[in-house]
């Protein structure tokens, strides 16, 4: 076996080589159809190879290597202080690059890890990525995971999970298992993944499905978006349909077609929905507005329903001086002191004192003082305490007419 030893600043063609290849700074090496080295092969500074490389192992130091070809390695690839830059095919089985790594074809690879930035032009197929910087690809990425410390570019991905420490963009693909991010992710194209965790803001350009959803800040869907649960800290925009099964936001959050859940929905401020809302609870503690709203279970709202159908639940229960605009359909409908409703339907109402409502259908009807009623209809029992105003003569009937809803 013989080695090959390569001077500073010489330029030399290179076929075969039986053992290692050693190549000093500023040298060129120019392939012989494929430039195939049994052993290693070891820059220091900075060299350029015009054509194709084959070697065992591929070592470079204090330098960029600019391989103006294919470069495959059996082995692993390592470099010290150095960069890498490889024109075409990319094949390894380990890669550690310090500074950058640029990639112009399609590459290869188990593990990958850079230091600094890692930019790729076509298609990136391994284990694992870790990238200490920034991490670009043109073209679409498989593998298990891909870890970066400061911001991910990506077309289309097929990844098992995704971490990033800063800011996330891509195309459209899928993520199987987790996404976390702690800045800023955002997508163009459909995409579905298992948990998404977002430490600020989130932009879904596309349809999205995923599992366990968390933004810690904003959440922007300008489409459909499918969940089994969704947490905001802050404000949720969805522009399409939404559907799962809980949903739990800080502050405001509006749908611009319908809501379905079949879990509860818990909501600090506003939420809005243009079309349907259909849930088993919900919690609003400022305003909710919807075309109509369906609730298997209990409504507690502490400020205002806005409907035009109407809100239809078991229990509904309006907190002290809220506001209710449309129809109260309920087993059971509640309203605490000082609440304003106009119709409200139900087997049993109770109003608590100083609370208004225009029309009042039900079987058992509780008004307690001061309570201004214009129209009460009941089947069963109406009990009315001091100084409540009925506008007209309560009807009593042997069968309530049909509810709304």
């Amino acid at each position: 076996m013989s080695d090959m030893h390569v001077p500073r600043g010489s330029s030399v063609r290179v076929g075969a080589v039986d053992g290692d290849l050693e190549v000093e700074g500023r040298a060129t090496i120019e392939a012989e159809g494929v430039a195939r080295v049994q052993g290693e092969v070891r820059c220091t500074g900075s060299v350029d190879v015009v054509g194709n490389l084959e070697c065992r192992e591929f070592r470079s130091e204090h330098g960029k290597v600019h391989i103006q070809g294919n470069l495959t390695v059996a082995d692993r690839v390592a470099t010290d202080e150095g960069e890498l830059e490889v024109s075409g095919t990319f094949a390894a089985r380990d890669v550690d690059v310090d500074r950058r790594l640029v990639l112009g074809g399609p590459a290869t690879v188990e593990t990958v890890e850079v230091g600094g930035r890692l930019e790729g032009a076509s298609t990136l197929r391994a284990k694992e990525v870790s990238v200490g910087g920034h991490f670009t690809l043109a073209g679409k990425i498989e593998a298990h995971s891909v870890e970066a410390g400061g911001s991910v570019e990506l077309h289309e991905v097929s990844l098992d999970d995704l971490e990033v420490g800063g800011m996330v963009h891509v195309g459209g693909g899928a993520v199987r298992h987790r996404i976390e991010v702690g800045g800023k992710f955002s997508s163009d194209e459909p995409i579905t993944f298992g948990d998404f965790s977002v430490g600020g803001w989130a932009e879904f350009r596309g349809h999205a499905s995923g599992q366990k959803i968390e933004v810690g800040g904003v959440l922007s869907a300008r489409q459909d978006l499918a969940f089994a649960s969704l947490e905001i800290g802050g404000m949720g925009d969805i522009h399409g349909n939404a559907a799962g099964r809980d949903v739990e936001i800080g502050g405001k959050f509006s749908v611009g077609g319908r809501l379905e859940l079949t879990g509860s929905l818990e909501v600090g401020g506003m939420i809005s929905v243009e079309r349907e809302l259909t849930a088993a609870s919900i919690e609003v503690g400022g305003k909710l507005r919807a075309e109509r709203a369906i609730v298997s279970g209990s409504v507690e709202v502490g400020g205002t329903i806005q409907t035009n159908a109407g809100l239809k639940a078991r229990v509904i229960e309006l907190g002290p001086r809220s506001r209710a605009v449309g129809p109260l359909v309920g087993g059971r409908v509640v309203l605490s002191r000082g609440a304003r409703a106009e119709d409200v339907f139900g087997s049993t109402v109770e109003l608590d004192r100083k609370c208004e409502a225009r029309r009042i259908v039900a079987e058992n009807i509780r008004l307690r003082e001061s309570c201004t009623v214009e129209q009460i209809v009941f089947t069963g029992s109406l009990v009315m305490e001091s100084g409540v105003t009925v506008r007209s003569p309560p009807q009593k009937v042997a069968t309530l007419p049909p509810f709304p809803l």
